[in-house]
């Protein structure tokens, strides 16, 4: 059982003091690490055919990189992490709103 501050879903881990976004980096599957401090803002929108529901890994667009999930096109949906740069991760947890609970849980808004 997931305490009220982690979460782990096998690809977004949410620990103590960071997320953990796994098979992020292309080609090696690489996790991007990313403090909770860092973490400006989370948005939460539909993932559709347009929003990226069958993109399994990377970008579209420039601005959104997507990490490796063979499952996503089963998800509907989407979460853009504003960090402060041009590129902004997309996730799509599985229990989305048990992953907003435990940021929350660690200041992060949304």
């Amino acid at each position: 059982m997931q305490s009220s501050t982690n979460y782990d879903d096998g690809l977004i881990a949410c620990q103590d003091v960071e997320l953990v976004i796994r098979r992020y980096y292309f080609p090696f599957g690489l996790a991007k690490r990313v403090r909770y401090n860092r973490i400006r803002s989370v948005r939460r929108y539909p993932l559709t055919a347009m929003t990226g529901k069958y993109r399994m890994w990377g970008s579209g667009n420039l601005t959104q990189w997507f990490n490796l999930d063979v499952r996503r096109h089963r998800k509907s949906v989407g979460l853009v992490l504003d960090l402060g740069g041009r590129m902004q991760p997309v996730i799509t947890p599985k229990d989305a709103d048990q992953f907003l609970a435990v940021l929350a849980a660690h200041g992060v808004s949304s």
